[in-house]
């Protein structure tokens, strides 16, 4: 039984530093890439495999939420309200550095509003995703407030569109709704926590490739070389946002989550082109930005798990964070109760 195990599909994508997340995004990267029409044949498979992100991160969230103890909901809302102020101050911040010191052109090819849209918005899907792997019910439970800088409204008030200062309620509410539901349940029922959690790690494998089948590969060649850059950016901002949450957090309860929102919003790439409607000054630039955004989505999704991965073992080595023997030993009386 136990070499059965071993040689199962799930098995072997666990051993990947992040596999979960990675495998299943590959695959509906190099399926978008190949034959895009392929998860387009409508019905259940284009639902499930195509369209069909919403839906699932619904469901995630919902399962999510079933393991969360009401008791202790105060932690999910802090650790969203921290990331996403930390994804929010350095990406604008980073931009507006960019522009003051390369002017509107930006630098290498790179607008700060390239920039802006790439460091401000976090892919919320794969946040989860991590979440199920590196972090707890506290972790994922910060999507909640995360997601609202997974689209263009923190680009926008950074850039000073207008209309765009403040962030529609509804938007919020919607985030909400099914992590309430989650949490109810899971604390009425304490069956359905138990499935709810068994659930979680498929729920998650489908939940990646609807996400990886919206890009491509073809988007990094038509970034150029400020793609590349905006990339390495993107990438490297992982380590700052990890080491900056660590600030925020007790001693005992410090993971590697600070990396999971290292990542690019597919749907920021939209922002250019939004951006270029509203303001015509844009224009001349969005094709190139949107192309650079593109690449950076596309290597972040990749780059952002193995980099969680990495510095979650480094801290298990070291006895760091949610490792240290007080925190074991905490955990382990929390787990007996």
């Amino acid at each position: 039984m136990e070499n059965t195990q071993n040689k199962s599909f799930f098995a072997l994508m666990r051993k990947i530093p992040g596999g979960i997340i990675i495998v299943p995004l590959f695959i509906g990267v190099i399926v978008n890439t190949i034959a895009p029409d392929a998860l387009k044949i409508g019905g259940f498979t284009t639902g499930l495999f195509s369209t069909g992100t919403s839906c699932l991160l619904g469901l995630f969230l919902l399962l999510n939420g079933a393991s969360i103890d009401i008791r202790h909901i105060g932690m999910p809302f802090y650790k969203g309200f921290v990331l996403t102020a930390i994804k929010f101050v350095l990406g604008v911040a980073l931009g507006l550095l960019v522009s003051a010191l390369c002017g509107p052109a930006g630098l290498l090819g790179v607008t700060p509003m390239a920039i802006i849209a790439a460091i401000t918005n976090s892919a919320g899907g794969e946040y989860l995703a991590i979440a199920q792997q590196y972090g707890d019910d506290t972790d994922a439970g910060a999507i909640s407030i995360l997601s609202l800088n997974d689209g263009p409204f923190f680009t926008m008030i950074a850039m000073g569109a207008a209309g765009m200062a403040s962030i529609p309620f509804m938007t919020f509410v919607a985030t909400l709704v099914p992590l309430i539901v989650g949490i109810v349940w899971g604390n009425l029922d304490a069956e359905f926590r138990k499935h709810a959690s068994n659930a979680l790690p498929i729920v998650t494998f489908f939940m990646m490739i609807p996400i990886g089948a919206g890009m491509s590969l073809r988007g990094l060649v038509s970034g150029g070389i400020g793609g590349v850059i905006l990339a390495v950016i993107s990438a490297l901002s992982a380590f700052v946002f990890y080491a900056v949450y660590q600030i925020f957090l007790p001693k005992k309860k410090r993971n590697a989550m600070g990396a999971a929102i290292g990542t690019t919003a597919a749907n920021a790439t939209a922002v250019p082109a939004y951006m270029a409607e509203v303001d015509s000054t844009f224009a001349p630039v969005a094709s190139a930005a949107t192309a650079q955004v593109t690449i950076a989505a596309i290597v972040t999704a990749f780059t952002c798990p193995l980099i969680t991965a990495m510095l979650d073992k480094r801290m298990r080595r070291l006895k760091k964070g949610i490792y240290s023997d007080e925190a074991v030993a905490e955990q382990a009386a929390q787990a007996k109760k």
